[in-house]
This record gives C-alpha cells, sequence and structure tokens, in this order.
C-alpha cells in the first residue's frame, strides 16, 4: 500500500494547520518547504501496538516461565489499566 506524501509550503501549512492535521490523522504525510529545501516532516505516528503472537516471541526469546492460564485475561486487564493511556 503506498501512502501519500504531500508537498506544501510553510505558508501552505501554517494558513490552515488544522486541515493539514486532519489529512496527517488519515494517513497523509507532508513535507514543509521553505525555497524548496524541505524544513519539516509531518506524518501520522506509528501504533504503538504489540500483538500478542509478537509477546509471546520477546518472552520466549527471554526463556520466560510465564504460564497462559485462565486468569491470563483478567491479568492482562489489570496491566493495561495500571499503565497511563496517552491522550
Amino acid at each position: 500500500m503506498s501512502k501519500l506524501v504531500v508537498r506544501i509550503s510553510e505558508a501552505e501549512a501554517a494558513s490552515d494547520f488544522p486541515s493539514v492535521l486532519a489529512r496527517v490523522r488519515a494517513g497523509t504525510e507532508f513535507v514543509i518547504e521553505c525555497d524548496a529545501n524541505a524544513v519539516a516532516v509531518i506524518r501520522p505516528v506509528a501504533p504503538q501496538v504489540r500483538l500478542l503472537s509478537e509477546s509471546l516471541r520477546v518472552a520466549r526469546g527471554r526463556r520466560s516461565n510465564a504460564v497462559l492460564d485462565g486468569d491470563f485475561g483478567r491479568d492482562l486487564e489489570h496491566v493495561v489499566r495500571s499503565h497511563d493511556t496517552p491522550s
């Protein structure tokens, strides 16, 4: 899947920054330029999610002795609730 990259001037970005951010949220990357030189790149943040399969791979790599028993779901929910969520 190709990602859309839009090159715009500083003035264009400043004139309607809320629109730029809305498009970034939708997946567009912006290169902001001054005199045809890139001065900034605005892109969506990569999700910071680790799949369970990746977590299991890491645990195995660390030789973890964790057991996925019947309480695993409850324990996982407790871990998730105990961490701050980004705003």
